[in-house]
């Protein structure tokens, strides 16, 4: 008898099913809490519990769909391109906010470590949570890090990010498209990303620009600070 569970289709299906559930009830609530992802990786969890169906059966077609990462993430140089001029005029005060977002991200986190007295391989863990999951977890292996609990600290910060975001620049009267867009790719990645298109265009180019700035930064300065903290 064919087995479905025991194929690539199998994960695929699940993810779209849960992926494209979340979508719904995000646009039927209108609550950003309901995030799509959040949604999917809830209900996945659970349908694997319930079923009893062991992870690696999720996880053959949830291969397929994570090769898919870096190039998707590339994409999101499409709407840049449309904003380049705009870019150009802001190239100083766009680069000295990303740097700033990324020493903040990292200071906190040390600062953090520091006060609860944390493992250092826990620690180097959390620095990349607020770049690319491919950069991310090539940092945290070149720091002795956790790959999983890299991973993990990526996806929750990209969707507490998209999530609290609208809130944030609310309470902040954060209203310049091009300061939105740098404040939710600097801080929330691609998951940031997909909540800056939502709102403009610009947020959108801006936020994907700063995914590549930020991580590429993160990458460079992370491990000299490390050697001098």
């Amino acid at each position: 008898m064919y087995d479905i569970t025991k194929t690539p289709i199998f994960g695929l299906l699940l993810t779209i099913i849960f992926y494209n559930l979340g979508r719904l009830i995000q646009k039927k609530t209108g609550n950003p809490i309901f995030n799509p992802l959040l949604i999917a990786i809830i209900g996945i969890i659970s349908f694997l519990s319930i079923t009893k169906l062991p992870y690696e059966s999720y996880k053959i077609g949830g291969d397929s769909i994570n090769y898919f990462l870096s190039p998707v993430t590339i994409v999101l140089a499409v709407p840049l391109y449309k904003q380049f001029e705009l870019f150009k005029e802001n190239m100083i005060e766009i680069i000295i906010g990303i740097t700033a977002g990324v020493l903040v991200s990292f200071i906190s986190i040390k600062l953090i470590g520091f006060l609860s007295k944390v493992d250092a391989s826990l620690l180097n863990s959390l620095i990349p949570k607020s770049i690319t999951t491919p950069m991310g977890i090539s940092l945290t292996n070149s720091l002795g890090g956790i790959e999983a609990i890299t991973v993990v600290a990526i996806i929750c910060t990209g969707i507490l990010g998209a999530i609290i975001s609208p809130l944030i620049f609310k309470i902040g009267k954060i209203k310049h498209p091009i300061a939105r867009g740098i404040a939710l790719g600097t801080s929330a990645h691609a998951l940031g990303t997909t909540k800056a298109i939502e709102m403009g265009e610009v947020e959108g180019a801006m936020s994907g620009l700063s995914i590549g700035i930020s991580g590429m930064i993160t990458v460079i300065i992370v491990p000299i600070l490390i050697k001098f903290l």
